[in-house]
């Protein structure tokens, strides 16, 4: 390991310690390469000697700004355009049905990629009723929050999404943006973005839900953390809403309030 600084057992345990408190984060023995790689930026530009030092002024600081940093830097944000592709036409063919405006939540939106790609399919499921569809897209990490609202991605984020869903919801860039493209306001509009933290006592997201979109997060969560998120998820879907999981999560398996409909997708058992 690197040791421009020392991150010692104690400092490691505190770090997992304050993680876990404040963002549910359940960080392995196997994680120390990962903490040390991200949080000696934080040092760095601090300019702070030690860890036990940057530690020490988070706790003195309980509402300080460093927090944010502190969460941003050890949250992990690999997403891409209709990632886990299964999904979507489930999602289609779901909000087809619907009689009311359709509301979706992306639970942790990343740099974009997923709201938008919901909200795509929200269009070409829904036509003209799209215009009274919306994504609720939120995350913990408001550095990715920043760029997804932004809705500028490299060329080679789109590459996949083929020619016709290029020209139908990008805007290709010129001069400075060459290379990239920034997604059609008619998408944008659809998304809101919002900072959220599921270990937060109260969240601001309350309407009724025709879907739920939380991948990949319940894996960084411990079992009573994953439980108690589950649980609240619950009263915020329709009675036929769905929860769409990661590939790798089972929620009947943590909560068997839902029950299996596909590959990693739910519904609530009533």
């Amino acid at each position: 390991m690197n040791t421009e600084f020392i991150l010692t057992d104690s400092d490691f345990s505190r770090v997992r310690s304050l993680i876990h408190r404040r963002a549910g984060i359940a960080l392995g023995e196997q994680k120390r390469q990962m903490v040390y790689s991200r949080l000696s930026r934080r040092l760095r530009e601090l300019r702070l000697p030690q860890f036990g030092d940057y530690l020490d002024s988070l706790e003195a600081r309980p509402e300080g700004d460093e927090w944010q940093s502190f969460i941003n830097a050890l949250t992990t944000n690999l997403t891409s355009f209709f990632r886990e592709a299964h999904h979507f036409p489930v999602l289609a063919e779901h909000v087809r049905k619907a009689r009311h405006p359709v509301t979706v939540w992306c639970a942790a939106a990343s740099t974009g990629e997923e709201p938008y790609s919901i909200a795509i399919t929200l269009i070409e499921a829904l036509g003209e009723r799209a215009g009274s569809a919306k994504v609720i897209a939120t995350d913990i990490d408001t550095a990715v929050l920043a760029k997804a609202a932004a809705g500028v991605f490299a060329a080679d984020q789109v590459a996949r999404l083929g020619t016709e869903r290029l020209r139908r919801f990008f805007n290709k860039g010129t001069g400075a943006y060459a290379g990239k493209v920034r997604i059609r306001p008619e998408v944008a509009s659809m998304v809101r973005f919002a900072r959220l933290n599921l270990l937060d006592p109260s969240w601001p997201v309350k309407e009724p839900m025709d879907a739920i979109f939380c991948r990949n997060v319940m894996i960084y969560f411990d079992k009573p953390t994953q439980r108690r998120v589950l649980d609240r998820f619950v009263p915020l879907l329709h009675a036929d809403g769905l929860l769409f999981a990661g590939h790798s999560e089972n929620a009947s398996l943590v909560n068997p309030v839902f029950k299996p409909l596909g590959h990693t997708v739910y519904e609530v058992a009533r």
